[in-house]
Order: C-alpha cells, then sequence, then structure tokens
C-alpha cells in the first residue's frame, strides 16, 4: 500500500468557493478520492449577489448543471456586460460589453478599419457595432450563437445570481455526487513535525478530521494558508486604494431587469448595481483613507435604486495575492488566496479556474514541488494579469473632482501594464499574454472608452477605400440593429427560464 498517494482531500469553509471547489473534485475526481468539507453555519460568507463572466457557462456545463434550474434557483439574470459610469470624466459612460463588436480580419483588429474611418470624419460610435451593448441598452435577450444568416458571433452572455443561493445550489449538487460535509467550528490544525504538511483538523466539539490533501476556503479568515503555514503575502495596495466595501439589497422599483451590471464611480471608488429577479445587489467600493464608514454608508444609502432591505454590511480587505497559494499541502482557493475587487466581476472566475488547476496539478503518488511551483506560477500570472487590468480603469481616469482620482491618475503602474499602454499608444496594437483573462476587445472597450485613443493604426486599416469602408460599417450597423429588433426582451426570457 503507498502511503504517499494522495486519498483524501479536506477542503476547509463553504460559501461560493468550498462548494464549487468540492462540486469540482467529485464530479471529476470522486471515484478514486474522498472528499470532506468542514464549515460552520457560525460563520458568515462574503457573498451578498453576485455578477459573473462568460466563462462560468462552460464551467456550469462541465458540471452537468441545467441553465434553467440554475437560473431559477439561484434568481439569476442575464448579464451582457457592465456599464462604467464616471469613470473617464464625470458625466462619461460606456460599457465593458461582452463578445465581439464588428468583424474579425486577419492580421489586425475590426477596431483598426474604425480608428481609420474615425479619423476621416465617421463610423459613429465603437460601440454602435456590439450586439452585446446593443441588446444590453434595450433590454434584450436569447440564446444566439450567431446573427441569424452570418457567421457573424451572437451573443455572449454571464449571469448576475444570489450568491447564497448558488453555495446551497452547489451543495445540494455536491452531497449528491458524495461530498461528506461536517459542521463544526476549527479549533486548532495539527501539523507533521519534519514536514510542517497539515495532518489533521480539530473541531471544536472534539472530531477530529484527517486528510492527505487540504483546501483552504476559509475566505478572508485564511485559516491555513496564512494563520497556520504563513504562505506569504504580495500586497498591491499602493495600486488599487480601495480598501473596504458597504454591501446592501434593495428592491426593484421597476419590472424592467436590465441585462447588465452598473459601476458607477463615485468620489472615492465606485458603486455596484447588479439587478437579481427578486432584488438588486448593492455596494460600495472606497478607500478608507479618503471616505469614512460613516460618509461611504450615507452615499450609499443615498444613491439606491429602491427601497433598502436591512443595513448595509462592512467588509475590510487587503488587495493582493497569497504568495504561494500551494504551500506545502494546502492549497488556497478564493479569497483565502487573494482578493482583486470586484470591479470586472472576476471573484467566482478566479475561484473556478484555481479548482480546475487544481484538478490538472492533482498530485498521486505525493506532492511533487516542481508541480507546486507551476502551480503557483500560474496563479501569479493569472492574478497579476487582471490586477493590471483593473488599475487599468483608475489610471485612465480623467476626473479632476477628489484626491482619490487625481492620486489615481498620477500613480505609477506596474511595469507590465506601463508597457501595455505605451505600445497601444504609440501603435494602436494589443497583444494577449500568458493565457490572459481580458481578451483585445475587453481591453480597447476600456482603452476608448475612457478616451485613452492611440496615435496611430495597423497599416492594413488602409486596405479599404473610403467607400467600401462606409458600406462595410453600415452594413455591420444595420445587421446589429435588426437582430436585436427582433430579440424578445430580457424579461420575457425571465418568464420561461421560471415557467421551465
Amino acid at each position: 500500500m503507498d502511503k504517499n498517494k494522495i486519498k483524501s482531500v479536506v477542503v476547509v469553509g463553504g460559501g461560493t468557493a468550498g462548494w464549487i471547489t468540492a462540486s469540482l473534485l467529485s464530479k471529476v475526481l470522486g471515484k478514486v478520492v474522498d472528499i470532506t468539507l468542514v464549515e460552520s453555519d457560525d460563520i458568515a460568507t462574503i457573498g451578498v449577489g453576485e455578477a459573473s463572466i462568460p466563462p462560468m457557462q462552460p464551467f456550469n456545463s462541465a458540471l452537468g448543471i441545467d441553465e434553467s434550474v440554475f437560473m431559477s434557483q439561484t434568481k439569476a439574470t442575464i448579464k451582457l456586460g457592465i456599464q462604467f459610469e464616471g469613470w473617464g470624466k464625470c458625466t462619461d459612460s460606456y460599457m465593458h460589453a461582452f463578445g465581439g463588436i464588428g468583424k474579425n480580419f486577419p492580421f489586425c483588429d475590426f477596431y483598426h478599419h474604425w480608428l481609420k474611418a474615425r479619423n476621416e470624419g465617421f463610423g459613429g460610435d465603437f460601440w454602435d457595432y456590439s450586439l452585446n451593448y446593443q441588446a444590453a441598452k434595450a433590454g434584450k435577450f436569447s440564446h444566439l450563437a450567431n446573427i441569424p444568416n452570418t457567421q457573424l458571433p451572437g451573443l455572449s452572455y454571464a449571469y448576475h445570481f444570489d450568491a447564497g443561493l448558488y453555495a446551497r445550489f452547489l451543495r445540494n449538487f455536491a452531497e449528491q455526487s458524495g461530498v461528506k460535509r461536517i459542521e463544526g467550528k476549527i479549533k486548532h490544525v495539527n501539523q507533521q513535525e519534519e514536514t510542517g504538511y497539515v495532518t489533521e483538523l480539530q473541531l471544536e466539539d472534539g472530531a477530529r478530521i484527517q486528510g492527505d490533501l487540504f483546501v483552504d476556503c476559509s475566505g478572508l479568515h485564511a485559516i491555513l494558508i496564512d494563520k497556520t503555514l504563513n504562505a506569504g503575502f504580495d500586497d498591491w495596495s499602493h495600486w488599487l486604494l480601495c480598501d473596504r466595501a458597504l454591501a446592501i439589497p434593495c428592491e426593484h422599483e421597476t419590472l424592467d431587469i436590465v441585462p447588465y451590471t452598473r459601476s458607477i464611480a463615485h468620489s472615492a471608488g465606485w458603486q455596484w448595481q447588479i439587478p437579481l429577479q427578486h432584488r438588486i445587489g448593492n455596494g460600495l467600493v472606497y478607500s478608507s483613507r479618503y471616505m469614512t464608514d460613516d460618509e461611504a454608508k450615507q452615499s450609499l444609502l443615498t444613491h439606491l435604486p429602491g427601497n433598502p432591505i436591512g443595513e448595509p454590511r462592512l467588509i475590510k480587505f487587503r488587495t493582493g495575492r497569497v504568495h504561494n497559494p500551494w504551500t506545502k499541502n494546502v492549497i488556497a482557493i478564493g479569497l483565502s488566496s487573494g482578493f482583486l475587487e470586484p470591479l470586472e466581476s472576476t471573484s467566482i472566475h478566479l475561484i473556478q479556474t484555481a479548482a480546475v488547476r487544481l484538478i490538472k496539478h492533482f498530485p498521486h503518488h505525493g506532492i511533487s514541488s516542481v508541480q507546486v511551483q507551476k502551480f503557483n506560477e500560474q496563479s501569479r500570472v493569472e492574478f497579476e494579469r487582471i490586477r493590471d487590468f483593473i488599475i487599468l480603469h483608475y489610471k485612465l481616469n480623467e476626473r479632476n473632482d477628489s484626491a482619490f482620482w487625481r492620486h489615481c491618475a498620477q500613480m505609477d503602474v506596474p511595469e507590465s501594464l506601463a508597457n501595455k499602454l505605451t505600445l497601444f499608444k504609440d501603435t494602436g496594437k494589443l497583444y494577449r499574454d500568458d493565457e490572459e483573462l481580458f481578451t483585445e476587445i475587453a481591453w480597447q472597450q476600456v482603452l476608448i472608452g475612457q478616451g485613452f485613443l492611440p496615435n496611430d493604426y495597423h497599416p492594413l486599416g488602409e486596405m479599404l477605400s473610403k467607400a467600401q469602408l462606409q458600406d462595410m460599417l453600415e452594413s455591420l450597423n444595420t445587421l446589429v440593429t435588426q437582430t436585436v429588433r427582433n430579440l424578445p426582451s430580457h424579461n420575457e426570457f425571465l418568464k420561461r427560464v421560471i415557467r421551465a
């Protein structure tokens, strides 16, 4: 019998991170590994109403989750993008819409042709050619793989949903798949004297939970990765100043539920609005250096789009990541592995990719140091690329109404982001490195939306004559407009889901 073989996994903490991880482990490795999840009903989770990004669809599908059931049980709505209000100048508004814009060209993106048209005084708005944007603003949605009678992509979408209901949904799924749940609070963590490996959890009721591999999904408590193993932390608060959030749901004031998230800049951060079937999730993300908790509470309650439900919850956080999320025989997933503010709705995605990464690197006959190193390197790159994209929003602001925004505009940024901005400004070119999450089209929308236009474009932008370019842009805009006109409303789609 191989004493080094990994036969049991213990997930510490429930919530979204714990149950996503347990669900995937049970789905993929449930026949060869015993999976136990330890959580306490007395410990609240952070989840307050989540927005996601499109990769959540294939993840749910891989688990075998039916979309209608998921949406019904989590009170979910459709998300076609994020509308950013006041992030450039105070009165500006643009959307990071999912999906494509225009049409694909070999060797250079559509926006190079749009830049050429713009330089010649026509072409309209960049988002005139975004099906997702136009559908979002019209309140329309339907499953659409392609624009009818074309090869142009259809609607790309994600979800808004209740995080508490989602965790409950996944718990039922995981327990039916064989995950054993143990209720209780951890009193002590036992470690192997020679190696420092975690061997056992002692609960307050005296129970002892042994395992070969432990997954820390204990949120900001980081019971194993930080408090037990002290794995180190890369602090990014000098680039991302916000360190607190207040969250509160409110009632709908209108029957029309918009299929997009709103991100509304304020004097020391920003406010989110996430429309669910039964309520709207709201929160204020802010920097305690520039706004007090009382000021934040007053601002949040003043700008709610409906009557509040309950009292605001204060969440304190530190932006950054655990230096080595896999340390010894512990892997941190979720908030225990790091925190990036939810500006681009990446928290659920980072849980899912970490869980997938764990599956891909899952140890068999013992833990290999080279394997651990590769896991940690991939995690670092993923976090840093998302970090840069979030910093981008703050750096490119053109506001002059508060010290917070002036500081963000003037601050130095990571070299990786600085190089990307210089290349785009000089040449109009963008590159997606290291399998980073956000596409060139995502970067284009934030850069253009916040007024950071390049000084040049690709020479292939000259391939069409003015008449050809005008004809192409008009045809694309007509296709988008007609397609949106024929779509059912988002509300009609939700009613069908609920009936199903």
